[in-house]
């Protein structure tokens, strides 16, 4: 068994926070050792994806420091214990399965007398066979024609993570003739979330999902009746447009109220269920099992690579060390991400929930405060856009922001337009190419309204297109190297009761049990 310490008690962590050894990126990124240092830091990922950091304030003596915190830390032994079954959510006491629904990386794992494996690829199977018979026809309107459209209403990782690989792949898909029904998408309580999305489709050719592991989440059942008054008013049966993605256990499950219910699990958290029944049913509905399929892979091949002991070629491991070296040595405070891929727009959102839902804590996984920093703010915009709004800051600021940039050699579609000698895709990667360079080493300027500093690291996931397999292979990166920084800080990174408190209150501004400054903000909102 693993052991659980506080990142502070942990000798190569403390032998790293008191070596004065920094890397200057002006220096080690000059001339030609600046080129070779390029070549030489660069792990592969799965499916032909890269992760290079040599643009990160790192060298071997440092990396040789990080390498002995990862195995003082038993990072791959925490990570075996986790996919083995182990009770690795403290707070509400739950083994942590989610790579379980793309793979199986070690030893059956068995809970209440069902193979979890078994259970999460029956579902993956059902929700095939669901959508071969609604692309085929089988399954229609009272009509007798095909849904055309499918729309999730969910909130949180129901949303997040749904949408932004359904937006990833989009685009893909119509190049590659697997665009079979378009997908929207309702999450927020404002009214305006629902009927703006409603006012876009034709309600009597389009299945709902609505995504609630428990039943009883309130936004999404709110949104539920938004949906259900549409159909009804357009002289529909409800009942014949929509299906459940929920728990065995609630209310959903058995309800008359759905054509097909498929299940997820306490084990899954929402922010790492995309590659379960909460991505699959709106995945495979929009593009065919099979492009979910190959996303699943994706995802496993990545997660046989977290597996790996050796940092140096563990990506997310790497990843995650870099990342906890900047946050709690060098003292940098949010990280941004940065995807050179439109079809990411909304990747970082996705990111946003699933690291600081994760990691924002200040307790530990044995519910004992911590004295050192602990998870990052983290946002993010697609370039170039970003580019033009907040990277004035990320120069010039007087904080430096840690950068993950993610890019491709290729768009999706295959269709560009040569312009002023180079192409729209060229462009692109010209742009994320000079930006590396430019926050690492800046320039020197005699104006100092003109001066950029440099010294600001980032470090690049690059490949040749976004695919299903490149995406599932991000996605899991991302996951494992949250995954990888919550061990290194001892943390439980798969609770979020900072989530709970503004919930219960909002419970009793509706019911009207409220008083002193609460009710005086609730006066104001007409409530």
């Amino acid at each position: 068994m693993a052991g659980w310490k506080n990142l502070d008690t942990l000798e190569a962590y403390r032998a790293l926070a008191a070596s004065e050894h920094r890397v200057d990126l002006r220096e080690v990124l000059a001339g030609e050792a600046g080129a070779e240092r390029v070549k030489k830091y660069c792990v592969p990922m799965a499916c032909g994806l890269a992760y290079n950091y040599a643009s990160k304030q790192v060298d071997e003596e440092i990396l040789g420091m990080l390498a002995a915190l990862a195995e003082e830390s038993e990072l791959a032994g925490k990570f075996e214990e986790l996919y083995n079954g182990a009770m690795i959510n403290t707070g509400e006491k739950r083994l942590v399965l989610h790579h379980l629904t793309r793979g199986q990386l070690g030893d059956p794992v068995v809970s209440d007398g069902v193979d979890k494996r078994a259970f999460y690829t029956g579902e993956q199977a059902k929700i095939a066979e669901f959508a071969a018979k609604v692309h085929a026809g089988e399954i229609c309107n009272a009509a007798g024609e095909k849904f055309t459209t499918v729309v999730q209403i969910g909130i949180g990782g129901s949303d997040l993570g749904p949408r932004a690989m359904y937006i990833a792949l989009e685009n893909w898909a119509r190049a590659n003739d697997c665009l079979l029904m378009d997908a929207k998408f309702i999450s927020n309580v404002d009214p305006d979330d629902a009927v703006s999305v409603l006012n876009t489709i034709d309600v009597a050719h389009t299945l709902f999902i609505l995504v609630s592991k428990s039943g009883t989440t309130l936004e999404t059942l709110t949104n539920e009746a938004f949906v259900k008054n549409a159909l009804t008013e357009a002289g529909l049966d409800p009942s014949c447009h929509m299906i459940a993605v929920t728990s065995e256990t609630s209310p959903l499950a058995s309800s008359s109220d759905y054509l097909a219910a498929f299940f997820m699990d306490d084990y899954i958290g929402g922010r790492y269920s995309s590659t379960s029944a909460v991505g699959g049913a709106v995945l495979s509905l929009a593009f065919g099992s099979d492009v979910f399929d190959r996303f699943l892979c994706g995802a496993a091949e990545a997660d046989k690579l977290a597996a790996l002991a050796d940092p140096m070629k563990n990506p997310a491991m790497l990843d995650a060390l870099i990342g906890v070296y900047e946050r709690n040595i060098l003292g940098y405070e949010s990280t941004a991400v940065l995807p050179y891929a439109q079809a990411l727009a909304r990747f970082p959102a996705h990111l946003q929930q699933a690291d600081m839902e994760s990691n924002g804590k200040s307790v530990n996984r044995f519910g004992e405060p911590v004295d050192y920093k602990t998870g990052p703010v983290l946002f993010g915009e697609p370039g170039t856009n970003g580019q033009h709004s907040f990277y004035q800051l990320l120069h010039q600021g007087k904080d430096i922001v840690p950068l993950q940039f993610i890019g491709f050699r290729e768009n999706q579609t295959g269709i560009d337009v040569d312009i002023q000698g180079s192409t729209s895709q060229k462009k692109l990667g010209a742009n994320v190419a000079a930006q590396i360079v430019a926050f690492a080493c800046g320039k020197e300027d005699d104006n100092l309204n003109k001066n950029f500093d440099g010294g600001r690291p980032s470090s690049i996931i690059i490949g040749d297109q976004l695919t299903p397999e490149s995406l599932g292979s991000l996605l899991a990166h991302f996951e494992n190297k949250i995954m990888f920084q919550g061990f290194l800080w001892n943390l439980n990174s798969f609770d979020q009761e900072g989530v709970q408190l503004g919930k219960v209150l909002a419970k009793r501004v509706l019911a009207h049990e409220t008083d002193g400054a609460l009710r005086e903000y609730a006066d104001m909102l007409g409530i």
